[in-house]
């Protein structure tokens, strides 16, 4: 994946948001993305290579591997980054939509054309709940993923023994897994930053309310 198109095309975004959104923004670029281009993916690179079992038994290891890692968390965090920033993605067709429209209606009128968007990025009409959405959406997926970490690590840590009797293996062999501390703290890291990511879309979204209730 192109990372940096992925970042370019976020970064459009940043001029349509409020500043609880340019916040979000930051935060996904610099506590979220960056991390996991420049760390984090390191970090997992050789989670299933070291990963030790003490039996030479064929098959056991990658049987034990499987049942305790079904997902990496690399590939989780990509999946939910992806599908965090889509509504932006959304937000921003809805806006060059409505200049696209704007600019229809300007060559077919000519002289008699007359302006239905002054501003096609002002949160009006159906821009404002495309960006209502796309808010409830984002912190929907993150709180969706979080759940899903949980279910498959318990409590967000990896421990640092742990114990498989799964066939093929031939009895109860212990497993190692490679740098459980420093992934214990990654992961807490991404944990709490997306936290942060929901309460902030959860307060933009009561911006939003709140503003368009006192202009009404």
């Amino acid at each position: 994946m192109n990372w940096g198109v992925f970042e370019g095309l976020l970064s459009g975004v940043n001029k349509y948001s409020t500043a609880f959104g340019r916040i979000w923004l930051s935060l996904v670029f610099i506590f979220r993305l960056l991390v996991y281009l420049v760390a984090a993916e390191r970090v997992w690179s050789d989670d299933h290579k070291d990963f030790d079992c003490n039996t030479l038994q064929p098959g056991c290891t990658n049987v034990c591997f499987d049942h305790f890692f079904p997902v990496s968390h690399i590939r989780l965090w990509a999946l939910q980054l992806i599908l965090v920033t889509c509504p932006s993605f959304l937000v921003l067709m809805h806006v060059a939509y409505r200049e696209a429209k704007e600019q229809r209606l300007r060559e077919a009128c000519g002289d008699n054309y007359r302006c239905i968007y002054p501003n096609p990025g002002k949160k009006r009409g159906g821009l404002w709940w495309t960006y209502l959405f796309s808010l409830i959406f984002k912190a929907g997926v993150d709180v969706v993923f979080l759940y899903i970490f949980y279910r498959f690590y318990r409590n967000y840590t990896l421990p640092r023994v742990v114990k498989c009797e799964l066939p093929p293996c031939p009895n109860v062999v212990d497993c190692f897994i490679s740098r459980p501390t420093e992934k214990n703290i990654f992961t807490l890291f991404m944990v709490v930053t997306a936290c942060v990511c929901i309460v902030l879309s959860l307060i933009e979204a009561a911006y939003l309310i709140g503003k368009r209730c006192c202009e009404c």
